[in-house]
């Protein structure tokens, strides 16, 4: 949700929680909802780099 809803992403590290990295975030939809930012090829990129930046292990 938060790369439909905003300008830009920080992702935090493992304690200490400091700053890991900032995604500055564009899409390219005019109507800039939820549903319809996360229709654009944008929002896919943003996820995967932010995904893979968590380092979240399922």
């Amino acid at each position: 949700v938060a790369i439909s809803l905003a300008d830009r992403v920080i992702v935090l590290s493992h304690r200490p929680g400091t700053v890991k990295k900032i995604h500055p975030i564009s899409l390219t939809c005019q109507k800039r909802t939820p549903l319809v930012s996360r229709e654009t090829p944008e929002f896919r990129y943003y996820f995967q780099e932010i995904w893979e930046e968590l380092d979240v292990h399922v």
